[in-house]
């Protein structure tokens, strides 16, 4: 390859030339099929059991949010309390619940356009090269597998993405103010207060904070500023630190649970799949992506502060959290990490879009393969239906339920996705979480197998006592619900228990989620459909 053009001190407007009708029809095209991945029956799949804890939380007033929340979760309730704040305007519907994340998944795109125009403008690039720059970031963003998947979920991670994007310009504008000279005071506002919305939205936001502040450092040092300028620094990054205080107290007293308790495991096939979809897509493209990545830090060595501060946010979190899974607990998920594909996507444009002449159109066909595998896993993603099938559950109750019937969810959690599903469907059914309702905190007798301060595991007596109390119930069917429960009943005792006295009757598993009906003896035969 030729090497890419080399940085020129161009920074006037971004204009695309005599190209900007098919490009502009191209971002349109790309857009419009990443708003459909986005919204694609988004209302029509139930809340899955994250979802539920969210909603559930939301239901309650603040003063139990910053009470009781701290005392079962290890994220800080800060997320909670802006979804009470917006289901008190906007009830706690479906629609309701999932519009944040919509709407910050639909702003996300342009918002990485932005990063991607201020990096071309750090490195020197004319306009139209710009141009092409901020068109290729935008369509990444929009079709990048993690960023549709978040934006469809009523959790905090589309609200981390955006802020996280936001951030990403923000270091680049103050890194342009360092380089001209000029006071850093009229953005430093910006960066600390999405600092502080990183650190508070989930208990992994200090990862994130670790790498923005990193790349902070990178971007403005501390030669040339003004003496205002590191004051402000300093005074700025203690701020925080003492807002974050309770949010770090909260994860601090979880965390001995999560540790002992955890249901993640470090599988580093699992990790390998992850980090291919975080970067790029599945398979052979991602040895594609892998060789514009490298590009993308070539074309950055004329401005290497700029492609350092890039790296730093694209790659620091994620490394950190594998850290802490090898040395400490496992903690890496795709989720918690899909706010870096923000700066990565507009790496992967750099290394798409650097390089001129025949060299260029090379490039733009490696990348094109990335995007179009990006965009067949969206639709696979889609085309395999919801997380978890709660309305699928509900439906198979519905044909199968009678007057009198219970539901035992068992570990207690479960019973939160399924009312809501039971809810949606306008059907009422009785179900009872054991031993207690979430959160069950310091049950008596229970200890936490999960890692979560609100859902206890009962020792197999109680399991066998509770088990003969239910099967003697009068209930034509005791409907037996497990989520994810082998570390809460690895023998299986409330089953066996119950079956004991009453046949088992009926069975529907769908992923995690596992329904037994046990019929009464005395009650008629049910459809066994």
């Amino acid at each position: 390859m030729p090497p890419p053009l080399q940085p020129q001190a161009r920074r006037g407007p971004l204009r695309i030339g005599a190209g900007v009708l098919p490009l502009a029809a191209a971002m349109l095209l790309v857009a419009i099929v990443g708003c459909g991945l986005r919204l694609w029956q988004v209302l029509a799949e139930p809340l899955w059991l994250d979802e539920a804890y969210s909603a559930f939380a939301a239901a309650h007033p603040f003063a139990w949010l910053w009470s009781v929340v701290p005392q079962y979760e290890t994220h800080p309730p800060f997320y909670y309390a802006l979804l009470r704040c917006w289901t008190l305007v906007a009830g706690d519907g479906m629609a309701a619940l999932r519009l944040p994340g919509i709407v910050a998944g639909l702003l996300t795109p342009p918002l990485v356009a932005l990063v991607a125009a201020e990096a071309g403008r750090l490195l020197g690039w004319p306009a139209r090269r710009r141009g092409l720059l901020v068109a290729v970031a935008f369509a990444l963003t929009c079709l990048g597998t993690p960023l549709i998947e978040m934006s469809r979920q009523a959790r905090p991670y589309p609200l981390m993405i955006l802020a996280y994007a936001a951030a990403s310009l923000v270091l680049l504008r103050l890194h342009r103010r360092a380089l001209d000279g000029r006071r850093l005071a009229g953005v430093l506002p910006a960066y600390f207060l999405l600092l502080a919305a990183m650190l508070w939205l989930h208990a992994l936001g200090p990862l994130f904070g670790v790498a923005m502040t990193l790349a902070l450092g990178v971007g403005v040092g501390w030669r040339g500023l003004h003496r205002r300028d590191c004051f402000a620094l300093v005074a700025g990054h203690a701020v925080v630190a003492l807002a974050y205080l309770p949010a770090l107290l909260i994860v601090h007293r979880q965390a001995g649970g999560w540790v002992a308790g955890t249901w993640l495991h470090l599988d580093p096939v699992r990790v390998a799949d992850h980090l291919q979809v975080l970067y790029a897509a599945p398979g052979w493209p991602a040895l594609v992506a892998a060789a514009l990545y490298a590009a993308a830090a070539f074309a950055c060595r004329g401005a290497l502060r700029v492609g350092a501060m890039l790296v730093l946010l694209a790659t620091v979190p994620v490394l950190l959290s594998l850290g802490l899974s090898v040395f400490v607990t496992p903690v890496f998920i795709l989720r918690t990490v899909a706010p870096v594909a923000a700066p990565a996507f507009v790496l992967l444009a750099l290394g798409a879009t650097a390089w001129a002449g025949r060299a260029r159109l090379l490039a733009l066909l490696m990348l094109a393969t990335v995007a179009v595998n990006m965009a067949v896993v969206d639709v696979q993603a889609r085309a395999e239906g919801p997380i978890e099938d709660w309305y699928g559950a509900v439906d198979w109750l519905a044909a199968r339920a009678r007057p009198g019937d219970v539901v035992l969810a068992y570990p207690n959690e479960g019973a939160l996705p399924l009312r809501y599903a039971l809810r949606d469907r306008g059907m009422v059914l009785p179900v009872l979480p054991v031993p207690a309702p979430v959160p069950a905190i310091a049950f008596p007798g229970g200890d936490y197998p999960g890692g979560t301060g609100g859902v206890p595991r009962l020792p197999p007596a109680r399991l066998r006592a509770l088990a003969d109390r239910w099967a003697a119930r009068p209930a034509p069917t005791v409907w037996l619900l497990r989520v994810s429960g082998v570390p809460y009943d690895p023998a299986e005792v409330l089953a066996r228990t119950l079956a004991r006295r009453r046949p088992q009757v009926s069975l529907w598993r769908y992923g995690a989620i596992r329904l037994i009906g046990f019929r009464s003896p005395s009650a008629p035969a049910p459809d066994r459909r």
